[in-house]
């Protein structure tokens, strides 16, 4: 998983070549927490086909909200500069991202 910041997002995500996902996550976010393990196993069973990184908004507020990332958690996929899809708040469970991932590789 490559961590993101506002120096690196465009380079790593909106300027990468084939399927981005993005993990946005927050310090307090609860659900964010618990969901981390299972995007970590998936960035290690499907890394070879997708890129996958992760942003704490705690530490890039501005760039969440220029990502319209308002709530969390919110994973997200990218291709092209553009996000292709995203899952939000209760939408966000490992069977849910598991099925998200598996449409782009």
């Amino acid at each position: 998983m490559v961590d993101l910041d506002k120096t690196n997002f465009a380079a790593e995500v909106l300027e990468a070549e084939g399927y981005v996902f993005v993990d946005f996550y927050g310090d307090g976010c609860v659900p964010c927490q618990a969901l981390m393990p299972k995007v970590h196993e998936f960035a290690e069973t499907y890394g070879d086909k997708m890129k996958f990184t992760s942003l704490n908004t705690t530490k890039a507020r501005r760039l969440a909200i220029a990502q319209k990332v308002l709530g969390l958690p919110v994973m997200a996929i990218y291709k092209g500069g553009e996000k292709v899809e995203e899952l939000v708040k209760d939408d966000c469970t490992p069977e849910t991202i598991e099925a998200m991932i598996k449409k782009y590789i």
